[in-house]
């Protein structure tokens, strides 16, 4: 028997996922999927992680009445959010959200101490308002009660792991993010969380992904009726496992992973962190078999996401698709934004704020939803354009395509929109890269696969994958100038 359990949590929602092998295809079935909404508590955004544990224990619970044990499980999540574990071992609060206001302005207000080129120099990180160091710098400045008490950090999937196992560790791709982590020398910044007056004993020892990391805890074991599964440390940025699924067969790829956040970038051997990188605000996050993902984060679909949340609370039901076919109808190359100008990092009234932004730019504005849903897809397309071609000066390779994983594949107009800007093909598949990556990992780790290279052999085998061709050049050529000299990013 070959079934394990993956847990993939996205900024929205989560699921458990059961895979197997049978007949040298890998099997996938959705156990368990529940919301993952952020809860407002005055003026603090926080993750509600122990309903998200909560719903972990659903998914177990769930295998179990289908019959199964599974023989392993591993958690991936988004990046750079954490908890404090005090000296008896409990929780030390909420987790904040990345998203919440405490650490608006600390890059900067750090910045004034050490340079960008010092961090940089020391993590490959690309220089985000929301990364982890930010949040432990404002959590320093401001005196913070449960950091003066605590005796561990945990990421999330770390921190949901040691729930699970009772133990504590720190993974590899996911501490990467934290901009407190020195590829170079392969362990925590001494000196980064010395000049943060962070103490070195927070940080654990860092596991690479396919590691063993426990099993069920006793206690568990007994709340749920299970034996002691297995729990491996996967690639736990779930963007590191999107990538490990990504279906290649060529050693040199591009991908983008496409999702509430969209990364566009390439895997490398080696972490690049010249001059050149810091200044075009590139990152080197670590993945699985101790690469490197050469990226730059992109909104992405997290401005449609708020827009429809906010038609929603005026009264306008409109379903993706429903919004999605609306743009298809409306005209082409009307306005253009930037997805990643900082009006668009918050909750809030997104269509007022594209509209806003077309204004200050002296371009029409967007009056209905289709038009405005159009400028956001045709504006992300051309941003992937804008990313996937600093990536190949970058890295000194030339894609032939770009591979797209993740649940924005389900947009079909924007993997057919994002082969026009780029003027080659998307190979867009799998969906649920994160999860199957999640699962390859630990096939990987169980022997069942001999490497990664196997397991995408699998992957690409197991899935179907929509090949978009690139259509009306000289249109999307001439939109791609107009939306660069718009958005200044020329």
């Amino acid at each position: 028997m070959s079934d394990i359990l993956a847990f993939d949590l996205g900024a929205s929602s989560g699921r458990a996922i059961l895979g197997s092998l049978k007949d040298g295809k890998i099997v996938t079935e959705e156990l368990h999927r529940f919301p993952n909404d952020p809860v407002q508590t005055g003026d603090r955004l926080h993750w509600d992680i122990l309903r998200l544990y909560h719903e972990i224990k659903q998914g177990l619970l769930k295998a179990k009445h289908k019959g199964i044990q599974p023989l392993s499980i591993g958690i991936d999540s988004w990046a750079v959010d954490y908890g404090l574990i005090a000296a008896d071992g409990s929780l030390l609060g909420n987790p904040l959200h990345y998203r919440d206001r405490s650490s608006a302005g600390m890059m900067e207000r750090l910045q004034e101490e050490l340079t960008p080129a010092e961090i940089f120099n020391r993590t490959g990180i690309q220089f985000l308002p929301f990364n982890t160091i930010y949040q432990l710098y404002a959590a320093k400045l401001n005196q913070s009660p449960q950091l003066a008490a605590a005796k561990r950090f945990l990421m999330i999937p770390d921190l949901l792991r040691y729930f699970l196992t009772g133990e504590m560790h720190n993974e590899f791709s996911n501490a990467t993010t934290t901009q407190l982590y020195n590829p170079l020398k392969q362990e925590w910044d001494g000196e980064l969380l010395q000049h943060l007056g962070l103490s070195q004993s927070l940080f654990g020892h860092v596991l690479q992904p396919g590691s063993p990391a426990g099993n069920l805890q006793p206690s568990v074991q007994e709340e749920l009726g299970l034996g002691p599964i297995a729990v491996h440390a996967v690639a736990e940025h779930d963007t590191a496992s999107a990538v490990v699924a990504v279906p290649a067969l060529e050693r040199s790829f591009a991908y983008l992973s496409c999702g509430t956040w969209s990364l566009l970038g390439t895997e490398i051997q080696e972490p690049i962190m010249t001059a050149e990188a810091a200044q075009l605000n590139f990152t080197n996050e670590g993945g699985f078999g101790g690469t490197y993902r050469l990226l730059k984060n992109i909104m992405g679909l997290w401005i449609l996401q708020e827009s429809r949340r906010e038609w929603e609370r005026s009264g306008q039901d409109y379903s993706f698709s429903e919004l999605v076919k609306l743009a298809g109808e409306a005209p082409a190359f009307t306005a253009f934004i930037d997805p990643d100008d900082p009006v668009f990092m918050a909750p809030g009234d997104m269509p007022a704020r594209v509209k806003e932004y077309c204004r200050k730019t002296n371009q029409p504005v967007p009056e209905d939803a289709g038009t405005l849903v159009r400028c956001i897809l045709e504006s992300l397309a051309f941003k992937y354009r804008y990313v996937l071609e600093l990536t190949e000066q970058l890295s000194g390779k030339q894609f032939n395509g770009l591979h797209m994983v993740g649940g924005g594949i389900h947009n079909t107009l924007l993997c057919q929109w994002t082969a026009n800007a780029i003027g080659k093909p998307v190979w867009a598949g799998p969906a649920e890269g994160s999860a199957i990556g999640n699962l390859a990992v630990q096939w990987i780790a169980r022997g069942e696969f001999a490497d990664i290279w196997e397991a995408r052999r699998v992957i690409r085998d197991s899935f179907p994958v929509t090949i978009y061709g690139p259509e009306q050049g000289e249109a999307w050529y001439d939109g791609y100038g107009r939306f660069l000299e718009i958005t200044t990013l020329r």
